[in-house]
């Protein structure tokens, strides 16, 4: 829905009609319009151009808080417009019905401006966008996948890294933790031990003799 617009019964997503322009194919936009209200909105699409533009369903009724699908199809043009530019237009009408209202059953005059009831309109913009220019817009899209992807494989032989220098420091700790139960090392402590006592109380003797 465009910007100041907030006054509108219904959303609209997108906001503008974006086409893939080929000569002799058709191409389609779809539509998605949601009502916004806890009234029962019946909507009409019309366009400037609609011998060029296919529309289903140009009218129907929307219950409260639900959704529809339009799909708008471009027929198959045997020329390019001037500059790959589209002055077409599309006007979404809405207005509140009555509850449990069908869409065969609204009155031939239901969106009627000079009628008292209550017409909100959306504009909507057409725009033609060339197959080239689709397609760099792929590829730049599977640019941005391969940088992530080998963003994520440095990533990982960073943590590959990362994890063999912490192994290595704990082979080195489980390496001197032995070293220090080794029975070997325990005799020549408990022996430097006894060597020390035994110089402590001869020091002790010569003291007490004196």
């Amino acid at each position: 829905m465009p910007a100041g617009e907030d006054k509108q019964l219904i959303s609209v997503h997108p906001s503008d009609l974006k086409f893939i322009f080929e000569l002799e194919k058709q191409s389609f936009c779809d539509l998605k319009v949601v009502n916004n209200t806890e009234n029962h909105v019946a909507f009409k699409v019309k366009t400037t151009s609609p011998k060029k533009y296919f529309v289903r369903p140009n009218t129907s009724v929307l219950q409260p808080g639900d959704s529809c699908l339009i799909r708008v199809t471009l027929q198959a043009q045997r020329e390019y417009p001037p500059d790959m530019q589209c002055k077409d237009k599309f006007l979404l009408q809405s207005t509140i019905v009555p509850p449990n209202t069908d869409v065969d059953d609204l009155p031939a005059d239901t969106f009627n401006k000079e009628s008292s009831k209550d017409i909100r309109e959306c504009k909507l913009k057409v725009q033609y966008i060339s197959p080239s220019a689709q397609g760099n817009s792929g590829d730049e899209g599977s640019s941005d996948s391969n940088s992530t992807l080998q963003q994520l494989k440095e990533d990982r032989d960073a943590a590959v890294r990362q994890t063999l220098h912490l192994q290595q420091e704990v082979d080195l700790l489980k390496r001197r933790r032995q070293r220090r139960n080794d029975p070997g090392f325990s005799f020549k402590f408990a022996a430097i031990v006894g060597v020390i006592g035994i110089i402590v109380g001869l020091v002790l003797n010569l003291y007490l003799s004196k």
